[in-house]
């Protein structure tokens, strides 16, 4: 039955994904494994939706919701101020205030779970990886790089939290 519902569900999926990633900020294929994870979920609790149509229709939208409040929350990285100082030297307080919040950052994201701290040192890798080159080295799909990197950014702000909060 799973794969008779996935198998009907897919091109329309694609379809919603495709029209919905625009205007939330999100990708298409994060779209759609989001929802096929949704489905999942459903199936795992034995509670398959009773018109699967419907049912997709409304996820994607909750999905897209989703992505457009994570959009709106994060704000972009605008650097660090001791990295504008370049290497002439710059404010040394500066620069050991940077160099701390590098090492509190790197400390975090080693105790991140699974293939976080892996996935995580991939992407701020300096040499630039794409999701299929980070996919390939990680052995995984490229289209749960998306939901798996949203997951470890998630414990990563759980584990700064605190510290965040005492800094």
């Amino acid at each position: 039955m799973t794969h008779d519902l996935v198998t009907a569900l897919r091109p329309l999926l694609t379809a919603e994904a495709s029209a919905e990633a625009y205007a939330s900020g999100a990708e298409p294929a994060d779209l759609e494994q989001a929802v096929w994870l949704r489905l999942l979920e459903r199936l795992d609790a034995h509670d398959p939706p009773h018109d699967p149509q419907a049912w997709l229709r409304r996820t994607v939208r909750t999905e897209a919701r989703r992505a457009r409040r994570t959009v709106r929350h994060e704000t972009p990285w605008a650097g660090d101020p001791a990295d504008t100082a370049g290497t002439g030297g710059g404010d040394p307080e500066l620069l050991a205030l940077a160099a701390a919040r590098r090492r509190v950052l790197r400390d975090a994201v080693r105790r991140l779970p699974g293939r976080c701290p892996r996935l995580l040192e991939a992407l701020l890798s300096p040499h630039d990886p794409t999701y299929r080159d980070i996919a390939g080295e990680l052995g995984i799909s490229q289209g749960s790089l998306g939901p798996e990197r949203s997951r470890c950014l998630g414990c990563l702000r759980r584990l700064l939290a605190p510290e965040v909060a005492s800094g």
